[in-house]
């Protein structure tokens, strides 16, 4: 008995939504809904509840918690969190630019890094001098919000002496892009 109330409990509403809609109306408003729904990404969205970063002592990771801002040659000067290779600052160069007789890569790596004395988060740039032998001093390989190789312009396993006139890789620098957020 409670199936036939039920059938009769459908079948008394859908006559009232039909007897109040016409199949015009109804083609019109969904119509209106597929045109306007790929808008809705767009419209403004207030961010001043989003979250902060975590830059707490303990949400650093272990490269943040032990970065320096004096010594430029040593591997956990704050600005190498993501670089792989030779400093160009103990191979004749600087942080961010090549020694003499190298050419750096048109193209490079990024990575997030945290200047430990303000605690704000910089973009680095990390790039290859390329066009002498490799230098070999103060070789460092940190790995710090390093992805996958499938995202290759944030990987530093690559030897990114693409597009200069040799292929061959002298060391890498760390150009500050910018503070991030």
């Amino acid at each position: 008995m409670s199936k036939f109330n039920m059938d009769a409990l459908g079948e008394t509403l859908l006559r009232k939504f039909a007897g109040r809609t016409s199949r015009r109306s109804f083609l019109t408003k969904l119509g209106v809904a597929i045109v306007a729904a790929p808008a809705f990404p767009l419209l403004p969205v207030s961010r001043a509840n989003a979250a902060k970063p975590d830059r707490t002592p303990e949400a650093k990771t272990n490269f943040a918690r032990n970065a320096q801002t004096k010594d430029d040659t040593k591997c956990n000067y704050w600005r190498y969190c993501a670089i792989d290779g030779s400093l160009c600052s103990c191979c004749g160069g600087t942080a961010a630019s090549c020694p003499a007789g190298t050419e750096p890569s048109p193209v490079s790596w990024v990575g997030t890094c945290i200047n430990p004395d303000n605690g704000s988060a910089y973009l680095i740039a990390y790039r290859d001098c390329c066009g002498k032998s490799g230098c070999g001093q103060c070789g460092c390989d940190n790995t710090d919000r390093e992805t996958q190789l499938y995202m290759p312009q944030l990987n530093n396993n690559v030897i990114w002496c693409f597009g200069t006139s040799s292929m061959e890789y002298h060391c890498s620098t760390a150009v500050l892009v910018g503070k991030a957020q």
